[in-house]
């Protein structure tokens, strides 16, 4: 694989995950933190 096609495949793996990846998995973290919050108070009353 040439430097340039390398460089392009390397762009687009960190624009997936700067833009797609970590959006997606803080919304995942925060909310999956929520709801065990939510549950702990369900269940401890």
């Amino acid at each position: 694989m040439s430097d340039a096609n390398q460089h392009r495949s390397e762009l687009k793996a960190f624009l997936f995950i700067t833009v797609v990846l970590f959006p997606i998995l803080a919304v995942a973290v925060v909310g999956g933190y929520g709801f065990f919050v939510w549950f702990l108070q369900v269940v401890t009353g």
